[in-house]
């Protein structure tokens, strides 16, 4: 009996001090930043009916910038500054944004991400522009004339504040988008025509490609963050310090405690 319960008394210690072993891409990460661009235009090309002004989709380092520091506030909310010129972009006025998140960690999947949202096509009905249920996400994605996108990932070790498992370590992904979408009265892009019939530039896979369009790079964004900084804001230092630190100590008491001890967790 005392066997067992010291044997769970250490599973338990370690597993409150043990690191999350997930891997989470950074915004640089060019595997990650090919997952997003190509899961956008594939949904893109693939709309129903037809697209014939749909423009391809490159990505934006400043709106990358901004869904990583909006990410990292744990907040399955919308980042209430996107529709200011300077906060979160340099150039657009107006940003759209995409968020998605998920428990545990290891579920976390750019493009499952990405799908969750294109998925919502089965809530549109194009021609009355009309959803039975969530589907601006979908419309965002594949809003013809945004051309820019911009994605993080950010792990939360103390949950992803306002879902339904914000005790629990998740992860939130945040897209975002230039110019954005969504706008009302409006429908995502035209039918008339052959596709790429209603825009400029050469034809690949349905999407209209211009290299003036995709070249263009605006400054690095210079964000004031510190308005948004959060307790729920995760610092990798607590990671990589603090938690062996905190391990070290948990580990010498626990020692410490059944020396002087020995006897105490014994149930005959």
């Amino acid at each position: 009996m005392a066997s067992a319960v010291k044997t769970l008394l250490w599973a338990w210690v370690i597993g409150k001090s043990v690191v999350s072993l997930v891997t989470i891409p950074e915004i640089t990460d060019e595997s990650f930043i090919d997952e997003c661009v190509r899961g956008h235009n594939r949904a893109r090309s693939s709309v129903r009916p037809a697209a014939s002004d749909m423009l391809y989709m490159t990505w934006d380092k400043d709106l990358s910038v901004t869904a990583r520091e909006w990410a990292r506030r744990c907040l399955f909310e919308h980042n209430p500054e996107r529709n200011l010129v300077g906060p979160t972009h340099p150039n657009f006025s107006f940003v759209g944004e995409n968020l998605w998140t998920v428990y545990p960690p290891t579920l976390f999947n750019a493009s499952a991400a990405i799908q969750n949202w294109v998925d919502e096509n089965r809530n549109y009905d194009y021609d009355s522009d009309t959803c039975t249920d969530v589907c601006d996400h979908y419309k965002q994605v594949v809003w013809a004339t945004t051309t820019k996108v911009g994605c993080a990932a950010h792990l939360c070790p103390n949950g992803v504040q306002t879902t339904n498992f914000a005790d629990k370590e998740g992860v939130i992904f945040v897209c975002n988008y230039a110019p954005a979408g969504i706008i009302n009265g409006a429908q995502p892009y035209r039918t008339e025509g052959k596709f790429c019939s209603g825009c400029e530039g050469v034809c690949v896979e349905k999407l209209c490609r211009r290299r003036e369009r995709e070249s263009l790079q605006s400054s690095d964004v210079d964000i004031d963050w510190d308005s948004f900084q959060n307790p729920t804001d995760f610092d990798y230092r607590r990671i990589l310090i603090i938690r062996p630190l905190g391990l070290v100590a948990t580990l010498a008491a626990a020692y410490g405690f059944h020396h002087l001890y020995p006897n105490i967790f014994c149930y005959e």
